[in-house]
């Protein structure tokens, strides 16, 4: 490799610590599989109308609460607009092959800290999409104070490990808007846990250390995904590499915790940060 393609993909890529993508793997000439750690998976895929997680083999299936899929959230020129805008902004480098931009205070979550920086609001062209999405029933109230724009592609080898997303600063519900493509949400729950689920009088007797399900979640291009209760704090969400076939940008909304609004010990400071956040003031640069 040259220099000259050496420095580029130092330039382009994100990774630290024991993350990866493909520009880094390749730098260092070395290749890592997706897939995880070798465990027992008890395999899942999500039916939203049955809001059930139905076993892949035809087995057992067992409820799944805490998720809701609104297919067709976006109009085709509604995406097209999106991602119009969203590529009028710069894409900084992140993590595992993704390309980020961030719309919201500055945090440090290590020292529970938070300020408004240089937060301007969310995007203007995000309004309209905030005020649909708070009609459904289960978003009702909801009041994004943060606005995460995620960029991923194959190339790069892009995906997101397993995680829980901040309980202390963000709140209940989690919103994500799928565009461009088509991908799939893997949630996984540890072994210990998924032991108490019931899945069966043939899951009983495997050793609980090699066990783990997972729960594949269909995610349609202009789609809109919402995860609570326990798919929020139970449940960690993953998108692996062999499910992005294709370019995909989303944006996921975060909400406050009950600490940061009325009645809780910081809503002073959760009121400045909405005040900012809903004025929409964000235009691109």
């Amino acid at each position: 490799m040259s220099s000259t393609e050496t420095d580029d993909y130092v330039s382009k890529c994100g990774c630290k610590g024991i993350r990866s993508c493909l520009l880094c793997e390749r730098l260092e000439e070395e290749y890592i599989l997706d897939g995880g750690e070798e465990k027992v998976k008890l395999q899942f895929c999500y039916d939203p109308l049955l809001k059930s997680a139905v076993r892949k083999d035809g087995g057992s299936s067992l409820p799944f609460p805490g998720v809701l899929l609104w297919e067709d959230f976006l109009s085709k020129q509604e995406e097209e607009e999106l991602v119009h805008e969203m590529d009028k902004n710069i894409w900084s480098p992140s993590q595992s092959g993704r390309k980020k931009q961030d719309f919201g205070p500055k945090v440090n979550f290590k020292k529970r800290k938070v300020r408004l920086g240089s937060f301007q609001g969310l995007p203007a062209i995000s309004r309209p999409l905030v005020e649909r999405m708070v009609q459904q029933p289960i978003l009702e109230g909801f009041q994004p104070v943060e606005q995460c724009n995620l960029d991923y592609h194959p190339g790069r080898g892009s995906s997101i490990d397993p995680h829980l997303d901040d309980s202390w600063l963000w709140g209940e519900r989690l919103v994500t808007v799928n565009m461009l493509s088509d991908s799939v949400l893997t949630m996984s729950l540890p072994a210990a846990q998924a032991l108490e689920l019931r899945l069966g009088s043939e899951d009983t007797n495997r050793d609980e250390d090699d066990l783990e399900v997972q729960v594949a979640v269909r995610l349609p291009r202009r789609s809109l995904l919402v995860l609570y209760g326990e798919a929020r704090h139970k449940w960690k969400h993953a998108i692996h590499r062999r499910d992005v076939p294709a370019r995909r940008l989303c944006s996921t909304y975060r909400e406050l915790s009950s600490e940061f609004l009325p009645g809780g010990p910081q809503a002073e400071v959760g009121l400045r940060l909405l005040d900012v956040a809903l004025s929409f003031s964000h235009t691109a640069s």
